[in-house]
């Protein structure tokens, strides 16, 4: 019979809201979490057992911060891979894999390793410089996205021929635009004894002005053979990653019915926030069980659900002030998650609001009533 260890140490890369949520799913499971990241004033700052100040991209500071955990994990994906790798080599648990972290933090390899693995995504190229953009002008429209450090839409913009002055000049790639008629993810969970569990598929609506998630529904509105597809494709995603943890596979169903994956993110993920309320388990219960090797139970939704981001108003920078929100909090099946920022800007997450409810029509109402009302502004 397998023995359960408490207060084993979980080293956490990064201190934003996917750490901060997942300390608050694992607080049964009597564990300590030790944080790393560079704002003093992160939303796990407050939360975690141990903190530490300090750059995510430096190795020897990433290398000495994972010699004090048991369990080493991540919740951005922008951080020392080559210091995860000597860990690894020495025996740390580095949940997911170095190797995962790596393919996936470059853009351009992420890329390759979906053709490597006959995994369906839109067709690309590589380039290095604005110069060599102007080689593969026959290539455009197409979405130019920074290989690294790109994130919440950043690094990423629409490249046409009558564009191209605005391109980046940085190593980059140069994705081939198709016609979307959905935008869907699916969040796939494994653990160290191979065992593996999928959440049913969800839709993302996209904010065109920042390019990030306005707000997705759970489930999909998708035919039930395109759902079987769908999770296919991310299991064969995340099997061929051949690493234990969470993946967020995010994938498009275009105008003619296919499905081509869009990006894969080696952590929990925003299009996995509904689960908290609208699952059985939410997305963060089963990334400390991944973490801890534990068995998962059951995603399956309990209600159908909308996920509204709270995000930074236009026009306002500083200390946040949270506009109306007391009368959201009135609505039934309503449920606000702040995100514990001090300071908003325009487009930054600072929270997100779950609904519940029994149709998808009645959920899209109530959260355009609550876009409506609720502003986050500043002081």
């Amino acid at each position: 019979m397998m023995k359960y260890n408490a207060k084993q140490k979980i080293g956490i890369l990064g201190g934003g809201q996917l750490g901060r949520m997942l300390i608050q799913a694992a607080i049964s499971y009597d564990v300590n979490f030790y944080v790393l990241d560079n704002d003093e004033h992160c939303p796990c700052r407050d939360l975690c057992h141990y903190f530490e100040k300090g750059s995510l991209m430096d190795y020897e500071t990433v290398y000495q911060f994972g010699k004090k955990a048991d369990i080493l994990s991540i919740e951005i994906e922008h951080v020392n891979a080559d210091a995860l790798a000597a860990l690894e080599a020495e025996g740390k648990c580095v949940i997911p894999s170095a190797h995962a972290i790596k393919t996936i933090q470059d853009k351009g390899l992420q890329k390759m390793f979906y053709q490597h693995h006959q995994i369906r995504s839109s067709d690309f190229v590589l380039i290095d410089s604005v110069d060599e953009l102007k080689t593969h002008i026959s290539f455009l429209p197409a979405f130019q996205k920074l290989r690294t450090l790109g994130y919440d839409g950043k690094g990423v913009q629409d490249l046409s021929e009558t564009t191209i002055e605005r391109a980046f000049h940085a190593p980059s790639l140069l994705e081939k635009k198709v016609a979307i008629a959905k935008e869907i993810s699916v969040i796939v969970v494994k653990n160290k004894n191979g065992e593996i569990a999928e959440f049913p598929v969800v839709e993302c609506i996209y904010n065109e002005q920042y390019n990030l998630v306005d707000y997705l529904i759970s489930p999909a509105d998708i035919h039930p053979e395109q759902e079987k597809k769908a999770k296919e494709i991310a299991l064969r995603v995340v099997e061929s990653l051949a690493s234990a943890g969470i993946f967020a596979v995010e994938l498009f169903l275009t105008t003619d019915g296919d499905i081509l994956v869009n990006e894969t993110a080696p952590r929990t993920h925003n299009s996995g926030h509904q689960s908290i309320e609208g699952n059985l388990n939410s997305q963060f219960d089963l990334q400390i069980k991944a973490l801890l090797n534990l068995p998962f139970g059951s995603t399956a939704i309990t209600s159908p659900s909308l996920m509204l981001n709270i995000i930074g108003a236009e026009g306002f920078s500083g200390k946040v002030v949270y506009k109306n929100l007391t009368e959201i909090m009135q609505m039934e099946n309503t449920y606000l998650h702040l995100y514990g920022k001090k300071d908003t800007k325009p487009g930054r997450k600072m929270g997100h609001i779950t609904l519940l409810g029994k149709d998808r029509q009645e959920l899209i109402s109530k959260a355009e009533k609550i876009k409506s009302i609720l502003s986050v502004e500043s002081e």
